[in-house]
This record gives C-alpha cells, sequence and structure tokens, in this order.
C-alpha cells in the first residue's frame, strides 16, 4: 500500500522551519527528511495500490485518508485515525518503520507522513492525491498545504460567507489563501495563523460577542496552553481548531486542484521565489528573513 514518488517540486512552510530548528523538543529526532509541501510523479507502487500507476502526477498529503476508519466515514471529519497529522511521528504510520537509510545503515526519520526534502520519497497511499496531469505541477505543490489549509479554512470550517467581517491574524502563505475568501475589515470571523498565543487571544478577543468564531491554523510549538478563561465563552465567542483545511485530502482536493486550473485561486501569486533544490539553505534563509512567501525548489 506504498508509493513510491520521484519529487519534481517542493517548498518549504513554517513548519518544516519550525521543525528544523527544534522549537519543541518532542520534534527533535535526527537524522531526519523535512518536507511536506510537493508534487512529484509516481515512480512505483506496492502491492495493494489500485488507485495509482507509474507516471501518474500526484501531490502528498500530511493529512492522510484511508477511507476506512470512522473519521474517513464521517462527513463532518476529515481526520484519519491512522494517518492524521502528527508532528511528533518520525516513522510511517502503518508499520513504524523508516523508509531512508544513511549509507551506514542507520534509520532516517520521516516527517509529517511525506518527507519531500528528496530526490524521491515513499509514502502510504493514503497521503498522496493524484491530480490532473495537464495541471501544473509546480503550482499543485501549494495545494499540499499553505493554499489548501488557508482557504479551506475559510470555505470548509467556518463557511464565511459575502458580506460576512473577517480579522486574519499571520499573512503568511496561509494567511493571504484566507484573504482571497473574505472581506475586509470586522470580525464576525477570526483566523490565527501566527502560531503565537498572545496573538491567538488577540484574534479571539477580536470576535464578535454573542456568535464570533475564531479559527486556529497556525502551529504553536510552546507547550503553554490555551490563554482564554473558561468564562470568556459564555461570551458567545467560539473557538475551533482546523487541520488541512477540513478537507479530505484523497476525496476532495482532486476537485479543488480543477477548480485552481480554471483559474478559482491564483496559485502563481503566492510563489515568490524558485531556486534549485541545491540552495536549499538559501531558502530557509529566505524564510527566516521574511523575504519569501513560498519558495519553490525544484530537483
Amino acid at each position: 500500500m506504498e508509493v513510491r514518488i520521484k519529487i519534481l517540486f517542493t517548498s518549504i512552510c513554517h513548519t518544516d522551519l519550525g521543525a528544523w530548528q527544534g522549537k519543541n523538543e518532542a520534534q527533535r529526532v535526527y537524522p531526519r527528511i523535512f518536507g511536506h509541501e510537493a508534487s512529484g510523479v509516481v515512480e512505483s507502487v506496492g502491492e495493494g495500490v489500485e488507485d495509482m500507476k507509474a507516471g501518474d502526477h500526484v501531490v502528498p498529503i500530511f493529512n492522510g485518508e484511508c477511507g476506512d476508519c470512522v473519521f474517513c466515514k464521517s462527513k463532518t471529519s476529515n481526520l484519519c485515525k491512522k494517518f492524521r497529522v502528527d508532528p511528533f511521528k518520525s516513522v510511517m504510520a502503518n508499520d513504524g518503520k523508516t523508509r531512508f537509510w544513511t549509507k551506514q545503515g542507520e534509520p532516517i526519520y520521516h516527517f509529517l507522513n511525506t518527507s519531500t526534502f528528496s530526490e524521491y520519497t515513499v509514502i502510504d497511499s493514503a497521503c498522496v492525491v493524484k491530480i490532473d496531469p495537464s495541471a501544473s505541477l509546480k503550482t499543485m505543490t501549494l495545494l499540499s498545504c499553505g493554499v489548501s489549509t488557508g482557504l479551506g479554512a475559510a470555505w470548509n470550517t467556518a463557511d464565511v460567507q459575502a458580506g460576512s467581517s473577517v480579522a486574519v491574524f499571520g499573512l503568511g502563505a496561509v494567511g493571504l489563501a484566507e484573504i482571497r475568501e473574505i472581506s475586509e475589515g470586522g470580525v464576525d470571523f477570526s483566523f490565527e495563523c501566527a502560531g503565537n498565543l498572545d496573538v491567538l487571544r488577540e484574534a479571539f478577543l477580536s470576535s464578535h460577542e454573542g456568535w464570533g468564531l475564531t479559527v486556529l491554523l497556525g502551529i504553536h510549538q510552546t507547550p503553554k496552553t490555551l490563554p482564554l478563561h473558561p468564562m470568556e465563552l459564555f461570551d458567545g465567542r467560539r473557538i475551533i481548531g482546523s487541520v488541512f483545511g477540513d478537507f479530505k485530502g484523497k476525496s476532495q482536493l482532486p476537485e479543488f486542484a480543477k477548480k485552481c486550473m480554471h483559474g478559482a485561486v491564483k496559485l502563481d501569486d503566492f510563489i515568490t521565489h524558485e531556486l534549485p533544490f541545491s540552495e536549499i539553505n538559501k531558502a530557509f534563509q529566505l524564510l527566516m528573513d521574511g523575504k519569501s512567501l513560498r519558495c519553490i525548489l525544484h530537483l
């Protein structure tokens, strides 16, 4: 049930940066291949894989969909019992082993079910989505994480309607994807995309009493808990987390990709830099310096 993918494009997300820097002690597992936003071509498939074949164009997804568990069968959740996102897991979900090894025979650990900073990667088929072969693989890379997460949070999680007032905190790729779907000003809905507890509290309090909804999207590395008093929830404000924009990856992402192909989202606008994979350190520096939104690395 595994797929080996030749990675053609990959990009760097702040989640990769935070894990690489080891801001959370539980994520300090090395050596490890990071990367989770990518696109490529199927090189080969393992026994049991029936929905993909060699040559198919695909994008990996960190939040998998097995299709059989109680979560996948639910219409109200996009989680998966076996392949849900877990930034602390460093091995394959199906057997608890790795698919990468050093020349000395030591294991190289995985990241977010995908590990795309590599010429080839091996992923469970539950974490691979086949897309239209006529789509631009370079731009489809962004659907692996940032754009799907941000735009999906507005579409699916919050169900923002025309005329709603919205505040977005943290304008990276996720936050800007959010902006594409909302109007300026106000706070019927607030979206926290920064991964900062102080910002989260500000976002929560900016939402309207009685009906305001805060959607949590930022990755919080700190072990600190939510900066809210339980009584504040009696003011009618709500808070909810959104994983992968509440998209069910394998069953819903192909249709979203088609919408993007037809101009529903201008994916090219999110790409600020493009570099060869050999210059990945430069790409990380651009992100740390706040100079890039998405830097596409081509292998």
